[in-house]
């Protein structure tokens, strides 16, 4: 991982952070998700790197080490989506494979429906491709489903506010490797689901939360906050025909929570997802979490150059 190398680059009127490592001549950009940031994909930078690819991952406006926005509150997946193509275009790579993991899969195929010509294959984990209109899946979930906490604006900030970020992302990275949906009771904030005592995840080290701890202590949580939760299809409801042609490779941890959010793992398995995405493959890892790309890296990166090599 240290001949991972960092830069800043402008594009889009944004100073973002980009890591990078790999010289070959087709690139993958990774996409990360919440709350995670480009360090996320440490294990799949590096493999693709060493299998002749050039590899490439960002933080967005206002995560990590990137600029913020002068109004968070205003940004937007496709804010997010032009930061990306604008990136490529001074990285001077005209084509790109995507990998995105939670909401970073939304983008990449967000990226792939308005540039369909600069993406040969997407590459999703831990998300299915949601058409874009108002979401469905969250309907019937109780008050304290966690996206309708964080939606409310200002109560994620207070509930996080009490902890430093290193500890926030402690407890959301416990949270969010279990089975079940995050649901808090009433009158319970979603940081107090977690007790102190409570061990990491047995793949995921005490390094790793310092090095993400401090990443969001420097971005803070307010953009992230913005971009999903609050944000979700803002702007996406001018895309006449949603439907994703590049090759597309789902990887799903069957224990991740987001299959049990309501109508997914049928919208999944049912092939109803292959109206959006004809080309769709998709493999299901049996003991897999949210974060199967830290849980598994040596599957996952197995994986992934399996489908980089098969449409390159």
């Amino acid at each position: 991982m240290d001949q991972i190398q960092h830069k800043y680059v402008e594009a889009n009127g944004m100073k973002l952070h980009v890591a990078e490592i790999g010289s070959g001549p087709s690139a993958v950009m990774f996409l990360h998700g919440f709350p995670e940031i480009w360090y996320s994909w440490r294990h799949q930078m590096v493999a693709v790197a060493n299998a002749g690819y050039r590899a490439i991952a960002p933080d967005y406006r206002g995560y990590g080490l990137s600029d913020s926005p002068i109004e968070p509150q205003n940004s937007s997946l496709v804010d997010f989506a032009n930061d990306l193509l604008a990136l490529l275009d001074v990285l001077d790579v005209p084509k790109v494979f995507l990998v995105g993991k939670d909401f970073g899969s939304r983008i990449a195929f967000l990226i792939a429906l308005l540039q369909p010509k600069r993406v040969s294959g997407v590459v999703t984990l831990g998300m299915a491709f949601l058409p874009p209109r108002p979401p469905t899946h969250h309907d019937g979930l109780p008050e304290g489903f966690y996206i309708s906490r964080w939606k409310e604006p200002g109560r994620a900030e207070a509930d996080f506010s009490r902890f430093d970020a290193k500890t926030v992302v402690r407890n959301i990275y416990i949270l969010f490797s279990r089975s079940e949906i995050p649901i808090a009771r009433e009158n319970q904030e979603i940081m107090d689901m977690v007790d102190s005592s409570t061990p990491l995840p047995p793949w995921f080290t005490e390094e790793d939360l310092a090095a993400y701890g401090a990443l969001y202590e420097n971005s803070g949580f307010q953009t992230a906050l913005q971009v999903p939760y609050r944000s979700m299809h803002k702007h996406l409801n001018n895309i006449p025909d949603p439907k994703v042609e590049a090759p597309t490779l789902l990887i799903m941890g069957e224990e991740d929570y987001v299959l049990k959010f309501p109508g997914i793992e049928d919208f999944i398995r049912s092939g109803k997802m292959k109206e959006f995405v004809p080309n769709l493959e998709i493999i299901y890892l049996p003991e897999g979490t949210h974060f199967v790309q830290e849980q598994f890296p040596d599957q996952v990166n197995q994986l992934i150059l399996t489908f980089l090599s098969s449409h390159a």
